[in-house]
């Protein structure tokens, strides 16, 4: 009798033990002027990476810093792919004024992490690279693309001051939703280049880059 409970006894410890979870330790190094993740991650942190994995991009360097705040992240990310998934403009446009924004920003981080996008969506190397002075090669660009650098180039230069002119090429171009999509995405990238920089955020070494959305 004695024998039969201890093997019971056995079994449940054993059943309890095959049943309990494991967590995965991973190992996070610093890669911003905060402090490494620490692992196991808390519920709402594991979340943002989980569902930015669900996007079909890969965890980045500004995702683990946004991770530190990762409710205030994941509204960021929000509004990200919202503008690579859902928004009507046209996708190689959008681009267009991410990178030139990154650019005038001098954000690293953002020409690096969208250079591929760009190019992935349409635009060639070259364009890229004459963006800084695409007044002086204008047979390299269309006029909606020329409408976007110079409304890109206005708002950053003039603290949001569009003069009418520029207004008046970009809105003979697009439709005021596309409108409201190309101003939030210089807006938004504006930020992000801000965020980067201020924190350091480092470029990644393996190539790593986040979701593609539609192009």
């Amino acid at each position: 009798m004695m024998h039969t409970k201890f093997k019971f006894i056995l079994f449940c410890t054993l059943l309890s033990l095959s049943t309990t979870p494991v967590v995965a330790q991973v190992e996070y190094t610093q890669i911003s002027r905060l402090p490494a993740l620490t692992s196991p991650l808390d519920p709402s942190t594991q979340k943002l990476l989980d569902d930015t994995r669900a996007k079909g991009g890969q965890i980045i360097n500004l995702h683990l810093t946004y991770a530190h705040a990762p409710k205030i992240g994941a509204a960021n990310l929000t509004m990200a792919y919202a503008l690579r998934f859902d928004a009507m403009s046209p996708r190689v446009l959008r681009e267009v004024a991410i990178i030139r924004t990154a650019q005038i920003m001098e954000s690293n981080y953002e020409i690096n992490q969208h250079y591929p996008l760009g190019v992935i969506c349409g635009l060639s190397k070259e364009q890229i690279n004459y963006m800084p002075i695409w007044r002086e090669h204008g047979e390299m660009f269309d006029a909606k693309q020329k409408a976007v650098m110079a409304y890109t180039e206005a708002m950053l230069g003039n603290k949001g001051e569009v003069d009418d002119a520029t207004y008046q090429a970009l809105s003979n171009q697009f439709k005021p939703q596309e409108i409201v999509e190309l101003t939030m995405a210089i807006s938004a990238y504006t930020s992000t280049a801000l965020f980067t920089k201020a924190l350091k955020t480092q470029i990644e070494p393996d190539g790593r880059f986040a979701a593609v959305g539609k192009c």
